[in-house]
């Protein structure tokens, strides 16, 4: 992208256009060095195109056969706003779709700490009908003396469980170092809070072809996790799912403050899928299930919880994680509010 100056503007085909004049249309925007991106919607197709200003201004847009009409975009995030893409995005992996009616469920434990506690999980969440396990290889904790994950010996124990339950893979990137094997063996990367504005490491995944899952940062705005995401997006992935973890606050009866209100900004803002993690919001397990229903009321399309087959022993975040054995219960209680708004489990 051009940094002189750097307009951003939509075109608006009329309902007429033929597929040729908008393939023209974004055909000139190129010549003129700009990025084109066509977003067919279900009332208009709309072309998003970012370039150099004086180049984009000697092209006559509105007067191009089905031009309807030419916007700029307002929004200091481009990609990712819904004004380049009205319709909601759906993020499909392997089968299992979030966003737009499809509610992702992703549960597992917080780290991956040896192999039969993974795999008593993975079969735990899988048989209470998740859409994708979730586990920790590699951990950033805050002090450097506690457990900070097994790495590769647990993205191994992970590609195990995908093989045996079938369900994808979420877990963390910490590291550009860590890239090629966490790639081959994720199947939804995750940028964690810590890493939110870690712009290299952002633009690193956003050149590979998986989807992210993005965290908000314990201090970060709405508007800074749309500009993160965007780093992502300008790379080439706009696979991207925002998540909603809670934030820093004067509050203290909870490990951070949940955010609710931002998931509704979020929907009104952006194309992407928006889920929460209220195991992380929450501190303690006994919170996690009101917030979780909180979540999905207030429109999230997913939730990522925290469970372990004996969270006593847990290595990190015991006091959130649910008992394996009670996660049926936690997904019937999920899934019949999600049905009530007119939605299904991905």
């Amino acid at each position: 992208m051009a940094s002189t100056g750097s307009p951003e503007l939509l075109i608006v085909m009329a309902a007429s256009a033929t597929p040729a004049e908008t393939e023209h249309v974004v055909a000139r925007l190129q010549e003129a060095g700009a990025v084109a991106r066509v977003q067919r919607g279900r009332e208009a197709t709309v072309i998003g195109a970012i370039g150099d200003r004086e180049l984009l201004a000697t092209l006559p847009l509105e007067g191009f056969p089905g031009v309807e009409k030419v916007l700029p975009i307002l929004k200091p995030y481009k990609l990712v706003s819904r004004e380049v893409s009205p319709d909601p995005t759906v993020i499909d992996v392997d089968g299992k779709r979030i966003g737009d009616g499809f509610f992702g469920l992703i549960a597992g434990p917080c780290a991956v700490e040896y192999r039969e506690q993974t795999m008593e999980t993975a079969r735990a969440v899988a048989a209470a009908g998740a859409t994708m396990l979730r586990g920790g290889a590699f951990k950033p904790r805050t002090s450097p003396y506690t457990f900070q994950g097994l790495g590769s010996e647990a993205l191994e124990i992970l590609r195990e469980a995908r093989e045996e339950t079938g369900l994808p893979i979420v877990t963390e990137l910490m590291d550009p170092r860590h890239v090629e094997e966490v790639v081959e063996v994720a199947d939804v990367i995750q940028i964690g809070a810590r890493n939110s504005q870690n712009f290299l490491l952002l633009a690193e995944v956003g050149r590979s072809d998986k989807p992210v899952l993005l965290k908000r940062g314990t201090s970060t705005s709405v508007e800074e996790l749309l500009m993160a995401a965007e780093y992502v997006a300008k790379e080439g992935n706009e696979q991207i799912i925002l998540c909603e973890r809670g934030i820093k606050t004067f509050e203290q009866s909870t490990r951070y403050t949940l955010d609710l209100g931002s998931v509704a900004v979020l929907k009104h803002e952006t194309h992407l899928p928006v889920i929460v993690d209220p195991s992380h919001a929450a501190g303690r397990r006994d919170l996690v299930l009101p917030l979780a229903r909180a979540a999905v009321a207030v429109g999230a399309d997913g939730i990522i919880v925290e469970t372990h087959p004996r969270p006593e022993e847990a290595l990190s975040d015991a006091a959130q994680q649910i008992p394996t054995a009670e996660f049926g219960e936690f997904a019937r209680e999920i899934a019949a509010i999600v049905e009530l708004l007119g939605k299904r489990i991905g």
